[in-house]
């Protein structure tokens, strides 16, 4: 990750620090078989703790601050994003529609849609992503690009709703977003739980096939 990221020694240190390697391979086991395209580009939870909100904040405070913070949110994205837009407009049967960040992967070749949400999350966001994606897929794709995918940023996730919606199978995932810095054991302490639990139901799908 290292090489292919080009880090310096400062920030190696840093992404061992906020454990990348652990939030990256979470979402590995919950989302995405061994031969998925999307593998190792996404993680869970980000880390927001650079934007500075105060308690109380809402959608667009979170939105400004990802805008007035943008390098540090890509970084914290991944390699190979690309910023494409902000509120980006879409019009649906005469009604106005608006995604709250657009993004282009280089490696995946594909528009990476960025909802935000500062609650948990809810299966109504699916439909919402699904109606962005397919009108992305429509009115934005360019000729070489594969379908566009969906990021749901929320302040939690609900596990149980995300596994039973199977969100992966229509190019959306869900990943919660912290907005502090959790102590050190704290912090290794969820990340070592969300592997087991996401190991658990990898377990559980295997035995069903």
């Amino acid at each position: 990750m290292a090489i292919e990221g080009c880090w310096s020694v400062r920030d190696l240190r840093k992404q061992i620090e906020t454990k990348l390697f652990e939030r990256t391979e979470t979402v590995n086991i919950k989302l995405f078989d061994t031969d998925s395209v999307a593998k190792g580009v996404f993680k869970d939870p980000y880390l927001l703790d650079f934007l500075g909100l105060k308690d109380g904040y809402l959608e667009n405070d979170l939105e400004h601050a990802i805008l007035r913070e943008l390098e540090a949110f890509i970084l914290e994205l991944g390699n190979g994003f690309s910023f494409v837009e902000r509120q980006k407009r879409m019009i649906i049967d005469g009604e106005d529609y608006y995604l709250d960040l657009l993004f282009y992967h280089r490696r995946l070749k594909r528009l990476v849609a960025i909802e935000l949400k500062i609650d948990k999350f809810k299966a109504k966001y699916k439909g919402q992503m699904e109606l962005y994606l397919k009108w992305l897929d429509k009115y934005e794709k360019q000729e070489g690009e594969e379908s566009p995918i969906g990021l749901i940023l929320c302040a939690e996730t609900s596990k149980e709703q995300i596994e039973l919606l199977e969100m992966h199978k229509d190019g959306i995932m869900v990943a919660e977003y912290w907005t502090d810095l959790p102590p050190k054991k704290v912090l290794e302490a969820k990340l070592h739980k969300a592997l087991i639990e996401a190991r658990e139901r990898l377990e559980r799908k295997k035995l069903k096939q």
